[in-house]
């Protein structure tokens, strides 16, 4: 009876969990189609909860603040779901780190980021336009721009490991050129402003990385 019991309770929790975290994914829609709609500074947190169907309450005790709900809104649109793995423990980022092969390296990384930025980059346009209003969100978005630069870095020490870059390139301007090239602002650029596919997005981002970097 108490193994019965046990079991219950498992899947009691497990359900509540579940339950949980797709309360979550609907705040999280609600709050980016209306942060796209009408702007991060004129959503308020009652319009994001009548827009996912929940409570106000429910929507401060998932995310705390508005603040708040766009960090989580951007982390979980970065890695795609809500695993504590961070960026560059996950299985794409691993895979660039174990490919032998540099021109490899730079196409499988170019596929990654840009699934990633397909996800993202929408979410990257808000916390833009809400850095110029909320000076904690600007405060935010510096680090998140620090953070994608550390990440770059990881991948530029793991060019290098392989053989030399161009002209001698060293880990910290390979990883500024990356940053830089890879940037949301790019993506936007081709993908929304231009029209470009994702395919050829995807090609152009390994072909200039390949050409800029690599011997």
């Amino acid at each position: 009876m108490a193994s019965v019991k046990g079991q219950r309770r498992r899947y009691d929790s497990a359900l509540r969990q579940e339950q949980a975290r797709q309360t979550r994914a609907r705040i999280l829609d609600a709050a980016q189609k209306l942060f796209s709609e009408r702007g991060y500074a004129s959503t308020s947190m009652e319009a994001v909860a009548s827009g996912a169907g929940v409570a106000t309450d429910t929507v401060y005790a998932s995310f705390r603040s508005k603040a708040g709900l766009l960090h989580k809104l951007l982390d979980i649109r970065v890695v795609g779901d809500e695993a504590p793995a961070g960026v560059i423990e996950r299985e794409g980022p691993q895979a660039v780190k174990r490919e032998p092969n540099q021109q490899r390296q730079l196409e499988a990384f170019a596929a990654d980021v840009t699934t990633i930025l397909e996800r993202a980059r929408p979410v990257d346009d808000i916390v833009r336009g809400a850095a110029a209003v909320d000076p904690e969100i600007a405060a935010f978005r510096i680090r998140m721009q620090e953070g994608r630069l550390d990440n770059m870095r990881q991948l530029a020490s793991w060019l290098v490991a392989k053989r030399p870059l161009r002209g001698g390139i060293g880990v910290e301007e390979a990883a500024t050129i990356i940053w830089t090239v890879a940037s949301p602002e790019v993506h936007r650029l081709l993908r929304a402003e231009r029209g470009w596919t994702v395919e050829r997005y995807r090609d152009w981002l390994a072909m200039t990385l390949a050409r800029t970097l690599l011997p």
